[in-house]
């Protein structure tokens, strides 16, 4: 992968990290409805497919450059996800009690839902929660719902690219039953990612310098005519129409895969921009980079995982203690500032230790095998006696 591709890709992971953070800050009880536009064109959700496309590229790429073994890649993908999950989900289980104590009135709301410690954390730590006919929401974490699509993503990789044969068929089977038909529904947009790379990976990949600045440039005014002309809200009319539901029943049957229809075309137009723009990468012509805008955008994407995760909890709590500021003029971007702050410092101390995480575990289970061995030598000198 080259470097002005990579940068490309952490451009646009920072980016739709914040877009994701700008759709939510868009709701009227933090912003009064003034930026309610940016939830009209739902921006936000679309900031998640882009997400998961460059996620099945970065997967597969890890997977067949990086980690080659199931072991590997199975530790280095459930460190990747816990190093953030797990103080996400104390935070989040936290703030919410905090706040609800403090404020009650601003977790007064389908935005919040209060469950029992156990069963947060469970749904939480397993990323299950919208696994099956599972439909659960975290607290005020609703952007949680992805890490379950996400390690239903990891599973079915691993099992497609490390096993064979029979076993194969049989885990993949088992995955798909236990998953459930959701995140299913996504799942090609996933799986364009790993096209991309298997694609861009290929000795004789090449694509002209014309073509390639079409594959880069079309879908960016697909997507905006698309928009344009509401194609999601007809996509979503002729979900309606084939399968007999109403608009509300799609919304509850297939939760956050209720516009899977235009979430895959959609996939489809970012995996053309990504192969276009890794094409032009590889012939040397997209424009240079001075190091500091380069450093910068690195040090973004770096935080961007914390960004996406810890946003909403953060929002909520702070909009209520911020709530005596609501006459001050540009009170939502101190809001804004505050918890995009927050988020990058909650980066600093967990995401961007992801090595230091990694090699804890790693040391810890060393020492514990360590240990083990130690017993077992001493059980069997206590045996020869």
């Amino acid at each position: 992968m080259s470097r002005g591709f990579s940068l490309y890709l952490d451009t646009v992971r920072f980016a739709a990290a914040f877009v994701v953070l700008l759709s939510h800050w868009a709701y009227p009880r933090f912003t009064g409805g003034t930026y309610l536009w940016i939830r009209d064109l739902n921006l936000g959700s679309d900031a998640v497919v882009v997400f998961f496309v460059l996620s099945g590229l970065v997967i597969a790429f890890a997977a067949e450059e990086k980690d080659r073994s199931a072991k590997v890649f199975l530790f280095n993908r459930a460190t990747r996800l816990y190093s953030v999950a797990i103080p996400a989900l104390v935070l989040t289980f936290a703030a919410d009690r905090l706040g609800a104590l403090l404020w009650p009135e601003a977790y007064d709301g389908w935005w919040y839902n209060a469950l029992p410690m156990g069963e947060f954390f469970f749904s939480g730590l397993t990323f299950s929660s919208e696994w099956g006919l599972s439909a659960v929401r975290l607290g005020t974490n609703g952007p949680y719902w992805s890490l379950s699509y996400e390690a239903a993503y990891y599973g079915l990789f691993a099992a497609a690219f490390f096993l064979r044969g029979g076993v194969r068929i049989a885990c993949l089977c088992l995955l798909a039953l236990v998953i459930g038909y959701k995140p299913l529904l996504l799942l090609p947009a996933w799986l364009a990612g790993v096209w991309i790379w298997k694609r861009m990976s290929r000795p004789d990949f090449h694509i002209g310098r014309k073509a390639a600045w079409l594959m880069v440039t079309a879908p960016v005014a697909v997507y905006g005519v698309s928009l344009a002309v509401d194609v999601p809200a007809l996509f979503m009319l002729a979900t309606e129409r084939v399968t007999g539901l109403t608009a509300i029943q799609v919304a509850g049957l297939f939760r956050f895969s209720d516009e899977f229809l235009w979430n895959n075309l959609l996939a489809v137009l970012v995996a053309v921009n990504f192969l276009g723009v890794a094409a032009l990468s590889r012939q040397a012509v997209l424009p240079g980079v001075p190091e500091p805008v380069r450093k910068g955008v690195v040090w973004a994407a770096g935080g961007s995982f914390s960004l996406y995760l810890v946003h909403y909890p953060l929002l909520q709590f702070m909009s209520g203690a911020l709530v005596r500021a609501d006459g001050i003029p540009g009170h939502e971007f101190l809001l804004l500032g505050l918890v995009f702050t927050l988020s990058m410092a909650f980066a600093a101390v967990f995401e961007r230790r992801l090595k230091a995480f990694r090699q804890a575990i790693l040391s810890a289970g060393e020492f514990l095998a360590g240990q083990r061995r130690r017993m077992q030598a001493l059980v069997g000198s206590c045996g020869e006696r």
